[in-house]
């Protein structure tokens, strides 16, 4: 199925409905967004070292953000917060991750032509870049940016008047929201219907790819949680602007009575994380799919547990709908309940243990080759369980009332959602890009990229764990005004310097990234001898992925070193020998 007809711009590009080019502009526009969040977060970072003083960083900045002293405004401070999180969580995270890699591998690992809707992918796409473009603009508006934090809770997002940036802003982030969550749904429902309809011969759920299984349920994961974050937000857009109640109640702002009656925060907090901790592991599914075929490839041994890491996968899904109220364990919850959530809260740390333990498994005794993309994946296995430690401390009330809303929240986040995630991430574009783009990224460059940001990322993130135990609250502009923090704020300068340097380093990965886009050596057809079927298309960009017929599989995806075989791996579209056994 060759093009017979000369591709334009305009067809190639903006109305392309081809998954490999799909998936590489939401990797695009991920990695820029990526740029632009890092940037705010080490604009803040600089603020909490020098509280008050002004920066070389601060010119990025619109001029209103400045006060005389050539300071960060105070309120501007929150913006930054708000919009660095919003941007790495559901920007880079949810739509860069899942959107590049289930784009990319759904129909290349299942042996399918496309998507199952060309059409409605390109949508994805374009909701998605106008999200974008709304949350950018909203940057520049009058009163500033959202500035509620990430997650927003009224009444200081409900009340416009509240807070500069409860204002323009807030309605902007909202929009933008709705429109990443249509967006999100499409891409989602699309890759549900592509991995259960349009497998190739043979291709059963067995012989599926860990990274597919990720990729399936992380979409059934967002088609189930989105839409409750759409409802929260819609009520939010109600109250804001059309006089309702759902939030508010007995609000005095000014010294005057606002009318609302009958409303509750805590309903909202309530909708907010019903989506917030199915989203976490949105994040974290695929990451983990990825990191399995890494792991495997590089370690050159089958996955260790085949059937129990797709069940630790769907535990995880289930459980993760049912612990939402970890997060909500100081709004004065009935001890009972705080209970019942610390318990469905510590049964998930099974599922996450079994895929550890997997991973460690299949690491054992292995022919490790230490490419940069199994560094990463090593990497996210090692933040993985240094977060997932801290994440039992914070899942138990009795424990969790004593940090809760400190740095150590931070930490333990970032830990898990940043690190584990993004080095994910890193691994899948290090793995796959010869495939994408043909040509193969630089070595030395991509050992470096890991060093760096590993040795970075533990000097932010770990310290920040014992600031929290010594009670510095998060999201302060500055702790100056509480004379029992004044010991701390050295740690606050180291964290400052290696976030600063972490930034530095993802120069030598974005300089990596593009250089070898145009310039990079020429890839093999295998280069990794790898199993899967996405080595087997063709390396020239083609719609349809294979010309003529589609491959027909006859083994599971995780045959290397398999004792009597000639090579070390088996491409599953090799039949099986006389009196072979599957696995």
């Amino acid at each position: 199925m060759s093009d017979h007809h000369k591709e334009t711009f305009i067809t190639k590009y903006i109305f392309c409905q081809d998954h490999k080019m799909i998936a590489k502009q939401f990797l695009i526009t991920g990695i820029f967004m990526a740029v632009v969040g890092m940037l705010m977060s080490a604009i803040f970072r600089v603020q909490l070292a020098n509280p008050g003083e002004s920066s070389l960083l601060y010119n990025l900045l619109p001029g209103s953000w400045i006060n005389e002293a050539g300071a960060l405004n105070p309120d501007k401070y929150l913006a930054l917060v708000t919009m660095h999180g919003t941007i790495l969580v559901f920007w880079v995270l949810t739509a860069g991750l899942s959107g590049t890699f289930a784009n990319f591998l759904i129909p290349l690992q299942i042996g399918a032509r496309d998507m199952a809707s060309g059409f409605l992918n390109m949508l994805s796409y374009w909701f998605f870049f106008m999200a974008t473009i709304v949350l950018l603009v909203s940057i520049y508006v009058e009163g500033g940016p959202a500035s509620g934090g990430w997650t927003i809770y009224p009444p200081l997002s409900a009340l416009p008047q509240a807070i500069p940036g409860s204002g323009t802003g807030m309605t902007l982030w909202l929009t933008s929201m709705a429109l990443f969550i249509v967006g999100s749904l499409l891409g989602s429902l699309n890759y549900i219907v592509t991995i259960l309809n349009l497998r190739t011969k043979g291709m059963s759920m067995q012989k599926l790819p860990l990274t597919i299984w990720a990729l399936l349920v992380t979409a059934i994961l967002g088609v189930l949680s989105f839409p409750v974050l759409l409802s929260c937000a819609l009520l939010l857009i109600f109250d804001r602007s059309f006089g309702t109640s759902f939030y508010l109640s007995d609000i005095i702002i000014n010294g005057e009575m606002l009318h609302n009656i009958g409303g509750s925060p805590i309903l909202f907090e309530h909708l907010f994380w019903f989506l917030g901790h199915p989203e976490v592991y949105i994040i974290l599914l695929p990451a983990l799919g990825i990191i399995s075929e890494v792991i495997s490839v590089n370690s050159r041994k089958p996955i260790f547990g085949y059937k129990a890491m797709v069940g630790a996968i769907m535990a995880i899904a289930f459980l993760s709908f049912i612990v939402w109220g970890h997060h909500m364990f100081i709004t004065g919850m009935n001890p009972f309940l705080g209970s019942v959530f610390t318990f469905t809260t510590l049964l998930i740390a099974i599922p996450s243990a079994i895929k550890v333990f997997n991973y460690l498994a299949t690491l054992w005794r292995a022919n490790i080759r230490f490419t940069p993309a199994m560094l990463f994946a090593i990497g996210a296995v090692s933040a993985f369980i240094t977060g997932g430690l801290t994440g039992l401390i914070l899942g138990d009330s009795a424990l969790d009332i004593n940090v809760h809303d400190t740095y150590f929240v931070v930490g333990h986040f970032h830990i898990v959602m940043g690190l584990s995630a993004i080095y994910g991430m890193f691994a899948g574009v290090y793995h796959w890009f010869p495939k994408m783009y043909g040509r193969m990224m630089n070595k030395n460059l991509g050992y470096l990229h890991f060093w760096g940001t590993f040795i970075c990322a533990y000097g932010v993130f770990f310290p920040m764990h014992f600031l929290g135990l010594a009670g510095l609250p998060r999201r302060y502009y500055e702790n100056s005004a509480f004379p029992m923090f004044d010991g701390l704020s050295e740690i606050n300068s180291i964290i400052t310097f290696f976030a600063l340097a972490g930034a530095v380093v993802q120069i030598i990965f974005l300089f990596n990234f593009f250089y070898s886009i145009f310039k990079g050596p020429k890839s093999s057809q295998n280069p990794w001898k790898s199993n899967t079927l996405e080595w087997t298309a063709p390396i020239e960009r083609m719609h349809g992925n294979w010309p003529g017929e589609l491959p027909i599989v006859e083994r599971w995806a995780y045959d290397y070193s398999k004792p009597g075989a000639d090579e070390d791996f088996i491409p599953q579209t090799v039949p099986l020998k006389e009196g072979e056994k599957e696995h």
